[in-house]
């Protein structure tokens, strides 16, 4: 080896050592900071978040009421303190929690104080509820119930009217107590002579604008009322209901919300938009809140006429009262009724009813009006709309007002069931920015009577058509209308990703979602729908911490398991307001 390589060999190793025992004595670099723990850690399972940031997640965590990070069991790992609680989610799955778009929070918690007829197949199965009721009613006490659906009997009573019984069962089995039974869909009701008695009804009493009372051969009240002419028989219960006292009155109210609160939350719901409440209710609401005693989060739509709306719409207007659990910025109002009780507003006659096209439950002046006064306060529109006539007559509507006030911007004004579509309206859905609050389990509970009422043809253009909306550019979000339905997201996921009836028939495949499609309708569609997609609906760090943690990957599992998962915990807000025994 040349002496010019030798001094180049022992330089390069003076060098090297030189450089070594300087990185030994440099100090070593500190360790990330170890984050803030964690009020709640959720870990081991499958968390999607509905987010494409990081659409899955092994473990989340928690701190007060929002989220704080979401990562691999190793990433949030460091958030778990002394006083940081787990939930361990053992392989289940948690999902943003669900948002039901469209449904009664009141008529939730009225329908466990009445008779539950939704599970009856007969009428005599009510008519028996009926008559135990009456054995243990006070003389003269109103019995009253909700749920029970015509077409959904295994037979037609007899005798009938239109297939709905009459009122001479019901005198039979509760003579003196006057009985006042309301419809699944909440449009028609079926009340007993003594009833009628008490609300003036008889053979010479017309029917009101937007309601029919329907008569028997004789041309007597059968005791059936659709739509509007509800109002008679409802107003006579309350001239009873005026007897009680402020404090009884208060009571009820107070323990109807409770129920209602618990069961939601017992179906995994973290928020629910409640359509059509007056602003005594959402005083109530308020009341209930800032004493701390309500757990869910409501989006309340004000149901209220237009004469009371131009004096108060703008007061009532808040956005997260609460900490979140109360929004009010929308208004509710109707365009027709139901298609069960043949009360929706149809373009061409009914299938099963020749010459009879349904009812417009609100003049179109006086909705024109109700859109008025949302723009000018700010409020989003919401308009029931069931029929082909009803979708189209307030599609026109939005046009036509929006177009007149182009300051307007994202309105975001909703059709509420958006069931049954003209072809030639389903792309308006999407060119005019409105959304569709539908309800999947509407169209599996439904479809048997919808063939009848619409006939084949019909139905398959515009039915339920999910599919053909979204094409459109339209959100769809996803709800229950109960106490039409049971307050329960599953049922109507179920229907919603599947479109199967309980003979196991699928009633038109091709407009069913995706599982992912389904489980957005359920959360981040609600979220926007109500204007609220930037503080809930997808899991993502910063947002409410509103988690629904479900026994069943209702993403994954067949088909047939979807209805047999199991809420396991609702958390809103951080708290843990309910768990599965």
């Amino acid at each position: 080896m040349s002496s010019r390589t030798c001094r180049s060999v022992v330089l390069l190793l003076v060098t090297g050592l030189v450089s070594a025992l300087a990185a030994a004595c440099r100090p070593a670099a500190p360790a990330p900071p170890r984050p803030e723990p964690a009020s709640l850690v959720i870990r081991n399972g499958r968390i999607v978040t509905v987010d494409p940031a990081r659409p899955e997640a092994q473990a989340m965590a928690i701190r007060g009421e929002t989220i704080a990070a979401l990562g691999s069991e190793a990433e949030i790992a460091p958030f778990v303190g002394p006083a940081t609680t787990l939930i361990d989610l053992k392989g289940a799955l948690a999902v943003p929690g669900f948002i039901d778009s469209h449904a009664h929070f009141n008529g939730i918690g009225q329908s466990k104080l009445g008779l539950d007829l939704m599970a009856a197949t007969s009428w005599d199965e009510i008519l028996a509820m009926v008559a135990d009721a009456a054995k243990h009613a006070q003389p003269g006490e109103w019995i009253l119930g909700r749920g029970w659906h015509q077409e959904k009997w295994t037979a037609r009573p007899d005798p009938n009217v239109e297939g709905f019984p009459t009122h001479a069962s019901l005198d039979r089995v509760s003579p003196d107590n006057p009985v006042f039974l309301t419809h699944a869909s909440g449009h028609a009701s079926i009340a007993n002579a003594r009833a009628m008695a008490l609300a003036g009804v008889t053979r010479a009493t017309a029917s009101p604008p937007g309601g029919d009372i329907l008569k028997d051969g004789s041309g007597e009240p059968a005791g059936v009322f659709r739509e509007a002419a509800s109002g008679l028989i409802s107003r006579a219960r309350d001239a009873a209901r005026a007897k009680m006292t402020p404090d009884e009155l208060e009571a009820e109210a107070l323990e109807i919300i409770r129920l209602a609160d618990r069961e939601c939350l017992s179906k995994g719901i973290t928020t629910l938009h409640t359509a059509g409440e007056s602003f005594a209710t959402i005083d109530r609401f308020k009341r209930v809140i800032d004493g701390g005693g309500l757990g869910i989060r409501l989006y309340a739509m004000v149901g209220e006429p237009n004469a009371r709306m131009k004096d108060a719409l703008a007061a009532y207007r808040v956005i997260g009262y609460g900490r979140g659990h109360l929004t009010v910025r929308a208004v509710k109002r109707f365009m027709d009724g139901a298609l069960g009780s043949r009360g929706a507003w149809l373009l061409e006659p009914y299938a099963d009813l020749p010459g009879a096209t349904g009812l417009n439950s609100t003049p179109p002046a006086e909705l024109r009006e109700s859109a008025e006064l949302a723009i000018a306060n700010g409020y989003q529109l919401c308009i029931h709309a069931i029929g082909d006539r009803a979708n189209r007559e307030v599609l026109n509507l939005y046009e036509e007002t929006l177009r007149a006030h182009p300051e307007a911007r994202d309105v975001r004004w909703r059709v509420e069931h958006a069931q049954h579509l003209h072809p030639s309206d389903i792309p308006r859905f999407g060119t005019l920015g409105v959304l569709a609050a539908m309800q999947g389990i509407h169209c599996t509970s439904d479809a048997p009577y919808v063939l009848a009422r619409l006939g084949p043809q019909r139905a398959e253009e515009g039915a339920y058509v999910w599919q053909k909306l979204m094409r459109s550019g339209a959100t769809i979000a996803n709800g229950t209308d109960a106490p039409v339905e049971a307050v329960d997201p599953l049922p109507s996921y179920f229907a919603t990703v599947t479109r199967q009836l309980k003979d196991g028939s699928v009633f038109f495949g091709s407009q069913k979602m995706s599982r992912l499609e389904g489980l957005k309708s359920y959360t981040i569609n609600g979220a926007y729908a109500g204007f609220e997609e930037g503080v809930k609906g997808s899991l993502t760090p910063g947002k409410l911490a509103d988690v629904t943690i479900l026994s069943k990957d209702i993403l994954a599992v067949p088909d047939g398991e979807i209805l047999s998962a199991k809420v396991l915990y609702t958390i809103v807000g951080g708290q843990v307001l309910y768990a599965a025994q």
